[in-house]
């Protein structure tokens, strides 16, 4: 049987990780300010650090992650996270608090950085970030459902996140142990990705990978400004209850679920393009109704249709972030820059909120959105036919030869790899001669020799 289920299974255990702390901003902050006694912008500026710390991580780790190790990079920062954001449930000294998240926020970076690594290798990256997606979505929707019903102040959160990070470190057996060139091969799908891209080769298609790593940090930065105040906007302006809150909030994820499942199912049919520029567009005029709703049916339908597009719009960004680069550097680059946004949104919010009011917020981050939308497509159109994709391998002898030969020590010159570019065809003219009449020509028999 094939590897590839086990060396992605500790991979998407591992985005699950390093993911939850971000889906779960909105009951982090808001536990934050009641329990401790923070305003919403000071709380929401303990979010934006432990994000910041997330990022950081991220950053550094880039292209370190093979040099480290997998398995070794995933532990570091699983144990960071159960260090940090344990100490964080287990007091009320603010310092404290925001000394843990720090610690907790720089482990989850780093699971993520080996996650987006890994799954940039691949062989379909755009399968693989919607799995992580839809395990995140599925375990903070429980975890919406469930911690209402457990009591009140700002230690069931973090417990939770560090109760995640602990139950996945059983699981890192199954990445690669050491450093090196082959260190962030995780099964062969990542050989077959990897092959014939050396370890310290530069970055491929740069000026795309920085217009998206921008694009993509103001996207989050819009998406986590809103999501960070959410939950104080059904309290107050919708007028709900915290048990309504976190109902409606696991439904969204629910529904967010289904939308991950499509995007799994539709995979490239549509290209990235359309999927990226539409669903943006869309989450625009959600983050519109939202951000305005001042009762239960319109604060459902803005969150429900949200969570719906989010994640498959973020599913096709992770996708085209990973196949910009083969070993996953630019995938990193790209999900730091997303963390970074995601970091300054709770304070973004916060402060757009208590300044323009949570209506007038909405049609800021709205106005965002449409405007970042536009660079993205630019850069799922400007990528789409360059990269090599199985369809092109399949005309060159179809992908299970490509990937035979790119096994089995065929040499690596002549073997089509997966994010190659494609090669210019240039048409060569043959000179011909006239051909000689039929009636030249007799039939071959022996001669007479006499």
């Amino acid at each position: 049987m094939s590897s590839r289920p086990r060396a992605l299974g500790p991979l998407v255990a591992l985005f699950t990780a390093g993911y939850l702390a971000p889906y779960l901003l909105p009951t982090v902050v808001g536990r934050l300010s009641a329990g401790l006694g923070l305003s919403p912008a000071q709380a929401g500026l303990v979010g934006s650090v432990l994000l910041l710390a997330s990022a950081s991580a991220g950053f550094t780790l880039a292209a370190r992650v093979e040099r480290i190790g997998p398995r070794r990079a995933a532990r570091l920062g699983l144990g960071a996270m159960c260090l940090g954001y344990g100490s964080a449930a287990l007091t009320t000294s603010v310092p404290l608090v925001v000394g843990g998240a720090v610690v907790g926020g720089f482990g989850s970076g780093t699971a993520l950085a080996v996650a987006a690594a890994g799954i940039a290798a691949q062989r379909d990256p755009h399968r693989a970030s919607t799995l992580g997606l839809l395990t995140v979505s599925a375990t903070a929707g429980a975890l919406y459902l469930t911690l209402p019903h457990l009591g009140g102040g700002h230690e069931l959160p973090f417990a939770s996140i560090a109760l995640a990070a602990a139950l996945v470190w059983p699981l890192t057996g199954g990445l690669a142990h050491g450093g090196g060139r082959g260190g962030g091969r995780t099964g062969s799908g990542a050989a077959v990705r990897t092959e014939g891209t050396p370890a310290g080769s530069p970055l491929p298609h740069r000026r795309s990978g920085l217009v998206l790593a921008a694009a993509i940090l103001c996207w989050s930065l819009a998406q986590n400004a809103l999501w960070g105040v959410s939950g104080r906007i059904g309290l107050t302006q919708a007028g709900l209850s915290e048990v309504t809150v976190g109902a409606v909030f696991a439904v969204a994820l629910g529904a967010g679920l289904a939308g991950v499942s499509a995007a799994g199912a539709l995979g490239s049919r549509l290209g990235r393009a359309a999927p990226i520029g539409a669903g943006t567009a869309i989450i625009a005029v959600c983050v519109l109704v939202s951000s305005g709703a001042q009762s239960l049916p319109a604060f459902a339908v803005g969150e429900v249709l949200w969570n719906v597009f989010y994640p498959v719009v973020l599913s096709y960004l992770l996708g085209l972030a990973a196949s910009l680069d083969p070993r996953g550097r630019w995938a990193v680059l790209v999900g730091s820059a997303s963390s970074l946004g995601v970091a300054c949104g709770p304070v973004t919010g916060s402060l757009l909120s208590e300044q323009a009011g949570y209506p007038g917020m909405g049609l800021i981050l709205c106005a965002l959105l449409l405007l970042v939308a536009a660079p993205m497509t630019a850069v799922a159109l400007h990528t789409s036919g360059r990269p090599l994709v199985p369809g092109s391998i399949r005309r060159r002898g179809g992908a299970p030869a490509a990937i035979l030969a790119g096994t089995t020590g065929a040499p690596r010159g002549l073997v089509p790899q997966m994010g190659a570019p494609e090669q210019e065809v240039t048409e060569v003219t043959v000179p011909t001669t006239p051909l000689t009449a039929q009636r030249a020509y007799d039939l071959a028999r022996p001669s007479n020799q006499n």
